[in-house]
């Protein structure tokens, strides 16, 4: 078991952002977006079995062998904690880790518009960030909490899978819940938290259609309900919660989210050309009332426009973030286009500015 948790500290030494273990392979790391292999030797299946029997809470080892996957978090004795997930590749356990830093970011070292802050201050409603896997999705959720704390006295709920940054008390009141451990699902959690006098509901992801309509009640009955979805935009986000439902219900819900969804918010990360960590880029859609229209009248293809057409009240678009996050010199022109929404336009806009042979930044 000792090995795996010097691996892990390792992998921290070496500012990794992700550890991945197989029985039988020494581990790797994901370090600035590479993967590549850690001077470590194998891993073995005592090893592994040992850390699972160590860390995997009560319950956590039966569910395993029922579904073949479990997640939950770890503390180390140096205090580095790590997200893990345990799954299953030719019929062996294997691990998967993502470090979570000691330290909760300050919403401003994200780097996200200043609008996001604006968003996050909402006494009610349902606000969404979105993005996919990695993305930094949890860290902009648990800054946003975190400055809350500092600045407003407010009873907050989490529920979590599993529980990643902690929180201390500031002048807001946080009670933190893990899905197996303090809760059995996210809509139970979420059913039960708005009879405990919340003002806050953070939630980890909208996974079910139990769990989305829990989520839209809490925020239709004056709560501020934050939480996550694996959508690239807006749009998407904003179909894939309609799609979730019946085709008798959709219309119905499409009123129900014009009136509470009050912004989506989706990230993507670029690796920073100092290559000191990643930057996000995002786009920002704030439903004023064009776009609680589209919502209702199911005219989401015009929800891009709504945003383009809006930046004065703090709308923007990914383009638009990657454009200036570029022009920054902070991102490369080939990561610029790759991630972009529309390639095509893009390489048109960078083509003429920039050489992708000379990386040093631009110099205004």
């Amino acid at each position: 078991m000792m090995k795996i948790t010097e691996a892990l500290e390792k992998a921290v030494e070496q500012k990794a952002s992700d550890i991945h273990i197989n029985i039988g392979l020494p581990p790797v790391i994901r370090k600035n977006t590479v993967i590549m292999g850690l001077d470590f030797p194998e891993i073995t299946a005592d090893d592994l079995r040992s850390f699972l029997e160590e860390f995997v809470y009560e319950g956590g080892q039966e569910k395993l062998a029922k579904n073949k996957d479990i997640d939950f978090a770890v503390m180390l004795k140096s205090r580095n904690r790590f997200r893990v997930n345990v799954h299953y590749q030719r019929g062996k356990p294997a691990l998967s880790f993502r470090i979570i830093p000691n330290s909760i970011p300050e919403l401003e070292e994200l780097e996200l518009p200043g609008a996001v802050e604006e968003i996050m201050g909402l006494p009610r409603g349902l606000v969404l960030v979105t993005g996919p896997t990695g993305s930094g999705k949890s860290t902009t959720l648990a800054s946003t909490i975190n400055k809350i704390n500092q600045q407003s006295a407010k009873r907050i709920i989490t529920l979590e899978d599993p529980i990643e940054y902690l929180f201390e008390n500031n002048l807001s009141h946080i009670e933190q819940r893990e899905l197996g451990r303090d809760v059995t699902n996210f809509a139970s959690g979420l059913k039960h938290a708005m009879r405990q006098d919340p003002d806050i509901i953070m939630l980890g992801e909208m996974r079910d259609l139990e769990t989305t309509s829990a989520a839209i009640t809490a925020a239709e009955t004056g709560h501020l309900v934050l939480s996550t979805l694996h959508t690239i935009n807006a749009a998407q986000t904003i179909e894939r919660i309609i799609d979730i439902y019946p085709d008798g219900q959709q219309n119905h819900i499409r009123s129900l989210l014009s009136n509470t969804l009050k912004a989506v918010v989706s990230q993507t990360l670029f690796q920073r050309k100092d290559l000191e960590g990643m930057i996000p880029c995002s786009e920002v859609l704030i439903c004023n009332s064009a776009a609680k229209n589209c919502i209702r009248d199911n005219r989401l293809h015009e929800i891009p426009n709504i945003i383009e057409t809006s930046r004065q009240l703090g709308m923007h678009s990914l383009d638009k973030s990657i454009l200036d996050t570029f022009y920054r010199g902070a991102i490369y022109k080939s990561d610029a286009v790759a991630k972009s929404s529309n390639q095509t336009q893009m390489q048109k806009l960078l083509g003429k500015v920039y050489d992708e042979k000379d990386f040093a930044p631009i110099v205004f």
